[in-house]
């Protein structure tokens, strides 16, 4: 018996999240189906955090343990490729120490939201992206941007995982990129509220679109106080990456192994009671 990590990527369309329901497709129950297929008996897999509905991903990072010996690693990512739906795939499998957890050993996690600008609407494009209009001014998302990096409270752009939990949380790096006439924001963090990214995203294009200044942004993180309400819809977000190396990250004032931080795709809150059950997180 050994553990093995994957790096998981899905079109999260047509899934409810990633996290396992009784009468809803989802990331977790696809791969854990597949997995029984290969002989899996576990209880659950383990993973780096969950997905909202119609989130995508690159870069998840799950973990299970599986008597697959004398069998090797590309083996078993041939065959769980075999088993799963086209919209899920294992990018990478290796084996991991007996006590590796992708949640609590991730140091950080990176997010891309994308967002064209243009007054038609595109059915194709808009399947992964945010179709914005009017147009936004990009030197002024840069100006927001800059202003999102470091340790913050971000009570104002999300909620814990946990009733009373903190807000604070440490972002790494905020930027847009340009492609073609297509715009990317992509942030890393040590962690993430739930929501946390697709309200700054949303809030960030205010700021591009003239609704809202620059500095009520900054405000908002010394004094948390009420905003443009709004989220940027799911689809033009992506889990890019999950790092469990300190390599390139800064130092971290409020901790990034800290268990109580480690939930993300915007760090998840289990909401049992909405109606169709789903979990929600970025």
């Amino acid at each position: 018996m050994a553990r093995y990590q994957i790096i998981l990527a899905y079109d999260g369309t047509h899934f409810k999240g990633y996290q396992r329901q009784a009468r809803a497709r989802t990331v977790q129950g696809v791969v854990e189906d597949a997995l029984r297929s290969l002989g899996w008996n576990g209880r659950t897999i383990l993973s780096a955090g969950r997905t909202d509905t119609g989130v995508h991903a690159a870069g998840q990072v799950i973990a299970f343990e599986l008597d697959w010996a004398p069998h090797t690693p590309v083996e078993l990512l041939q065959a769980l490729n075999a088993n799963l739906p086209e919209d899920v795939a294992a990018r990478e499998v290796r084996e991991a120490a007996e006590d590796f957890h992708p949640r609590y050993s991730a140091r950080a996690r990176c997010y891309r939201y994308r967002l064209f600008c243009q007054e038609v609407r595109d059915p194709l494009r808009e399947r992964y992206a945010w179709r914005v209009w009017p147009a936004v001014d990009e030197s002024l998302l840069d100006d927001a941007a800059r202003v999102l990096t470091g340790a913050h409270d971000f009570a104002a752009f999300g909620s814990p995982p946990k009733a009373g939990g903190s807000t604070l949380r440490t972002i790494y790096s905020a930027r847009w990129e340009r492609s073609g006439d297509e715009l990317a924001f992509e942030v890393t963090g040590n962690a993430f509220l739930y929501r946390m990214v697709r309200r700054l995203v949303f809030v960030q294009v205010q700021v591009g679109q003239g609704r809202l200044a620059v500095r009520e942004l900054e405000h908002a993180m010394i004094e948390p106080a009420a905003l443009i309400p709004g989220l940027a819809p799911a689809r033009g977000l992506a889990l890019m990456e999950v790092r469990d190396d300190p390599i390139g990250i800064v130092n971290d004032p409020i901790g990034s192994s800290d268990p109580a931080l480690a939930a993300p795709f915007e760090a998840i809150e289990q909401r049992q009671d909405f109606a169709d059950g789903s979990l929600n997180n970025t």
